[in-house]
């Protein structure tokens, strides 16, 4: 009987090591888009092609404010914070112990004690640094705070699949979403540290029932509840405003929506797409897909990512070791040099603007939990555009002769290279 145990332990072992392997060293699946409509983008039909591919809903009517860095997006989440009457749901990859922390957490005790509901979910790994005694107070106040996918036996096979979402929806009226997270890094600068570069975007109107429905998705992982109160989902028509879908993103079968809604932009822009990542490690098929984009369309593409004030100098450099032929196929790549950026913005066609949590990379596009809203709105796309010009009036375009001659010096890329899909 012993014997058969270890025997069937032994085989579960391999199978769990298989499985392990699998996710972290396993191969890409090849993606491309196959006979690219010839809509242009500001078509219905693309809008009405890009919700169904995405499994999104397209909303009109919502007012869409940029808001741009962290003294600008904080004070106004804390604000919606303090008038919220019934509702409180954030979801978090970062969630940090310092000054901006530890007015969120204050702020969500308050209101859980005028009897707001309260609900916060927690990445266990992007927030390793706060436990939930440290949440003490909100929860004894009638708070919920819960960790996703936490280091418990039975989620170990989960164990890479993490919620990168950052996320706030209060009253079911207001949404905020971007790449931000609460952490001091986004509030000010420390010695040798500048304050980190980043948009996080204010939502009105009906599409904050969608990112409502993206909060009550993990919520009903990490707490086992369905959150059906129709109060969590008003009528939030304006009469005016912005056409917006959030894209919600969730491992499934290899692949995943955000890497549909982002590799279809690229492929159907006719003009231009700007986009900005924190970690550009794009695969195979997605730089096949960009290089198309300028070889067979003429379509002006513009990466900008950071420079030396990278937060994690292995990726720079695995990202850097690609760059090679998206230069040659006429692709401008860019460093941003006064601070680590970690806006995630996808601008295609001056039309559609992308804000989110999704880097342009494995993780974000195979493994993690992402949100993105996607607006079809040229006035948005300028404000988001104005941005992007001034953050490239403080970079450094990178040349392919440039890259020929320093890259074989980076030992960053070599390493880089070995963990290229855990980056």
């Amino acid at each position: 009987m012993y014997t058969a145990f270890a025997i069937l332990a032994v085989i579960a072992l391999a199978v769990q090591g298989l499985i392990l392997f699998l996710v972290f060293f396993g191969p890409d699946l090849p993606y491309r888009v196959v006979d690219a409509p010839d809509h242009h983008l500001d078509s219905r039909e693309f809008s009405d092609l890009l919700a169904t591919l995405t499994d999104a809903q397209l909303h009109a009517h919502n007012r869409i404010e940029i808001l741009t860095n962290g003294p600008c997006f904080y004070p106004a989440e804390l604000d919606a914070i303090s008038g919220a009457r019934h509702s409180i749901h954030l979801e978090a990859y970062i969630f940090h112990k310092g000054e901006i922390g530890t007015r969120f957490r204050d702020a969500l005790t308050e209101r859980a004690r005028a009897g707001v509901e309260v609900k916060v979910i927690i990445d266990f790994i992007g927030s390793f640094s706060v436990r939930k005694s440290w949440f003490r107070d909100l929860i004894d106040a009638g708070g919920r705070v819960e960790w996703y996918h936490s280091l418990r036996l039975d989620l170990i096979p989960q164990l890479n699949n993490r919620t990168h979402r950052e996320l706030l929806v209060v009253d079911g009226e207001i949404g905020f979403i971007g790449g931000a997270g609460i952490d001091d890094q986004w509030l000010e600068s420390r010695p040798k540290d500048p304050r980190w570069r980043d948009t996080v975007c204010r939502v009105t109107g009906p599409a904050v029932t969608s990112l409502q429905s993206v909060f009550a998705e993990n919520w009903l992982r990490v707490a086992g509840e369905i959150l059906a109160d129709p109060e969590f989902y008003p009528d939030g028509a304006t009469g005016a405003g912005s056409v917006a879908m959030v894209v919600n993103s969730t491992p499934a079968a290899g692949s995943t929506r955000a890497r549909i809604l982002f590799q279809l932009l690229v492929a159907c822009a006719r003009k231009r797409v700007y986009i900005t990542t924190p970690y550009f490690l794009p695969d195979h098929s997605a730089r096949q897909a960009v290089r198309r984009a300028v070889r067979d369309r003429g379509v002006d593409i513009r990466i900008l990512t950071p420079g030396r004030h990278s937060d994690h100098m292995l990726t720079r450099g695995s990202s850097e070791r690609l760059f090679g032929s998206l230069l040659k196929a006429g692709v401008k790549i860019y460093e941003y040099r006064p601070a680590m950026i970690h806006a995630k913005i996808l601008i295609a066609d001056d039309v559609w603007s992308v804000v989110g949590s999704t880097n342009f990379d494995h993780r974000s596009f195979q493994l993690n939990d992402e949100v993105n809203m996607a607006v079809c709105d040229a006035a948005v796309a300028a404000r988001l555009l104005r941005d992007f010009e001034n953050d490239l009036k403080e970079s450094r375009e990178i040349t392919y002769e440039e890259w020929r001659r320093h890259r074989k010096h980076r030992i960053y890329e070599w390493l880089g290279a070995l963990i290229t899909k855990q980056e």
